[in-house]
């Protein structure tokens, strides 16, 4: 049976591998392993995505058959309220039917522990083997029940926010919801916050075709919101949340996007001033801005591979240890997460997080990273490409290759990085990495540097070396 987890889980083509069958399948195996733990109650949400009320009904079903109490959504919810569902409940874990930013053929099965994140690698361990080495249960059945978690989300958010500012605050903010799993519930907590600001949404219905495009907040998916903020420049900020409302967009006043990196430095900076302290948590594609913010400010930084799962295991170390306790982690995909809040990238916190940073400090965002850029001397222009080869495509010999490469479009390589994949660290404070998927034949190609022309460059030639290791030539 084709199934296989990535770094968050399981996705495939609905109707194709993602069928009720094969979930039905994958949540057996999930209940086994959370038996094994002594885990008794699970639960299950689903985003805006076609199908996503059924086969989020058949992991209930299966749940409740292999022994579990369920709390099984009624209407979509983002995956930070689900994730917090399970906390909030005392939940053994969580189940939720999404593809997250994937296009809308797909659907997915992500992993939560009953810490409220990401599932770890040895919880996915688990369940893989479960899948191999099924147990037949014949216990006890268990009951599923309706799950209501908008209040008391809502009541979490507002334990992290800094709401006497952002109830002062008037400045006009679009919400961008992309048609998934947010829609309305930004808004909603504005009326339930008592909020002041004007708030307006933006592809605000469920839409499982996500108005055409991919929910995923880059720019090629933004023109709308891009184009509306370009043309209107009262509008202060314009925020963006995937599909299934985890991570976080956003476009600076006049339409320019604003991108992960520079939202992650201007956290780091807002939460220090709020008097925030803790380790700092990053992957090896974040940018050289947070490595040198945090040297700025006296803070540890960690880093790790991709995927957000290892972030997560950085927050679960602090909550067990005070000493290694995270101030805020991040990823280049635009996941973040700070101290106090669940273990889970969280797009609704992090967009009401960037409207708190513009309202406490009377500037927009890229004004408040253009400070950042010059307290640490580094001017930040990235770019990525995601190549899409062939079968016969070997990645293994192309990181090997990239170990050895001297220089990049002319810029000597000053050191090598083989955490998740190969970064190199290239003259003048720039970088290239390569990373292979581990699931499909893509290899994602990430770049900055100090100009644009800079890199520019470094991108061009750095996707030129990957596609001449395509027997097929396919791009």
């Amino acid at each position: 049976m084709p199934i296989t987890f990535g770094t968050d889980g399981w996705r495939d083509i609905i109707a194709h591998d993602f069928t009720y069958e094969n979930v039905r399948t994958v949540a057996r195996a999930h209940a086994q392993a959370l038996r094994e733990t002594g885990g008794t109650l699970v639960v299950v949400g689903f985003d805006t995505r076609f199908q996503g009320a059924g086969f989020a009904s058949v992991v209930a079903e299966t749940m409740a058959e292999q022994g579990l109490d369920v709390l099984l959504a009624r209407e979509y919810l983002p995956t930070p309220a689900l994730s917090y569902a399970v906390v909030h409940h005392g939940a053994a874990g969580g189940v939720m039917i999404t593809a997250s930013h994937n296009p809308p053929q797909y659907s997915g099965y992500k992993i939560k522990g009953a810490y409220g994140g990401s599932a770890t690698p040895s919880t996915v361990a688990q369940i893989e083997r479960a899948l191999r080495e099924p147990v037949a249960y014949s216990g006890r059945q268990g009951e599923i029940r309706p799950l209501d978690i908008r209040q008391a989300y809502y009541e979490q958010l507002n334990r992290q926010l800094d709401l006497p500012t952002l109830r002062a605050y008037r400045g006009r903010v679009v919400h961008d919801a992309m048609g998934g799993a947010a829609c309305g519930w930004l808004t909603g907590y504005a009326r339930h916050a008592g909020l002041n600001l004007e708030l307006t949404e933006l592809h605000g219905h469920p839409d499982p075709l996500f108005g055409g495009v991919n929910p995923e907040p880059i720019p090629q998916n933004l023109g709308e919101l891009m184009g509306l903020m370009a043309a209107d420049p009262e509008i202060a900020l314009g925020v963006v949340t995937d599909g299934d409302a985890d991570r976080v967009g956003a476009v600076a006043a006049g339409g320019t996007f604003f991108n992960s990196h520079q939202i992650f430095a201007v956290f780091i900076k807002h939460l220090y001033a709020r008097g925030l302290r803790g380790r700092v948590v990053k992957t090896v594609s974040g940018s050289r801005v947070i490595e040198l913010l945090t040297q700025k400010l006296g803070l540890d930084l960690v880093e790790t591979p991709v995927g957000f799962k290892y972030i997560t295991d950085a927050f679960l170390e602090g909550q067990a240890d005070e000493q290694l306790a995270v101030m805020i982690g991040g990823e280049e995909s635009g996941g973040l997460s700070s101290r106090g809040h669940i273990p889970e990238r969280d797009g609704l916190l992090n967009s009401l997080l960037l409207i708190e940073a513009i309202a406490s400090s009377g500037r927009g965002v890229a004004e408040l990273f253009a400070d950042i850029e010059v307290e640490v001397g580094f001017r930040h222009h990235y770019d990525r490409n995601d190549l899409h080869l062939s079968a016969a495509f070997d990645k293994a010999a192309l990181l090997a290759a990239a170990q050895t490469y001297g220089e990049v479009a002319g810029y000597a390589v000053e050191s090598v990085n083989t955490r998740d994949g190969v970064k190199l660290g290239l003259a003048g404070g720039a970088s290239a990495m390569f990373r292979a998927s581990g699931t499909e034949p893509v290899v994602r190609v990430y770049v900055e540097a100090q100009t644009p022309e800079q890199m520019r460059a470094i991108l061009d030639e750095a996707t030129r070396r990957v596609l001449a290791h395509d027997p097929a030539g396919a791009h």
